[in-house]
């Protein structure tokens, strides 16, 4: 799952005025991948490409213990609940943020063959929609698509960056599935997944600063 990692931020930033901004909960929403990107570079973690891993993403992600185990999501998202609960001076924010970096390892479940795990070791765990095509591309769409709905709905604010935003992620996605396929797995592969990431959080960032929570009765609520 790419886009569809964004879902729960969409929906987060649009539960109450003191939830964190758009572009904290994108990057809360992948940041799981933030770091095993970053590992990978640096050799701790490990992938190599292999066209039969799986129908839609041809690689073999054989070790990510400290970043797609469930107690190692649970970490980062212990780590990011500290860190916005700290610079928002506010609980209930860095606990919407935690639950958004937590829900990377079951939205993962849902497509990865197995490669997940618990605590690092097997047994490694996946319901493979991956190999499944005609299910997960509509699942992925559709997740996104509604929680991006729920997110324009609940805020106030210009229509144009919401769909920039969401029009680049579609892009992005559409690149993931459809481009050729790496022929090795390397810096320039990890480099490209954090520069999509970094450029899809700058796009957040501008669209949150230009909404507005909105509560029943109409009224909008910017920051304190």
């Amino acid at each position: 799952m790419f886009i569809g990692h964004f879902a729960p931020a969409f929906v987060a930033a649009a539960l109450t005025p003191r939830s964190p901004k758009l572009g904290t909960l994108f990057v809360a929403a992948q940041l799981v991948d933030w770091g095993f990107f970053t590992l990978a570079l640096i050799g701790v973690e490990k992938l190599r490409v292999d066209p039969a891993a799986s129908v839609m993403v041809p690689l073999n992600l054989y070790h990510m213990p400290y970043t797609h185990s469930l107690v190692g999501a649970g970490l980062w998202a212990l780590a990011c609940l500290l860190v916005v609960a700290a610079g928002q001076r506010d609980l209930l924010a860095g606990l919407i943020a935690g639950l958004v970096v937590l829900s990377h390892w079951p939205l993962d479940w849902l497509v990865h063959v197995p490669d997940l795990t618990l605590n690092g070791e097997p047994p490694k765990m996946g319901l493979g929609l991956w190999n499944h095509p005609a299910i997960a591309m509509p699942l992925e769409l559709v997740v996104t698509g509604g929680a991006f709905a729920f997110y324009v709905r609940r805020t106030r604010g210009p229509v144009g960056p919401p769909l920039v935003l969401l029009a680049v992620m579609l892009l992005f996605q559409a690149v993931n599935w459809f481009a050729p396929h790496p022929e090795s797995a390397g810096p320039l592969l990890y480099l490209q997944a954090l520069l999509a990431f970094a450029l899809l959080t700058a796009l957040a960032i501008w669209v949150g600063e230009n909404r507005w929570f909105q509560k029943r009765g109409g009224l909008a609520f910017g920051d304190p």
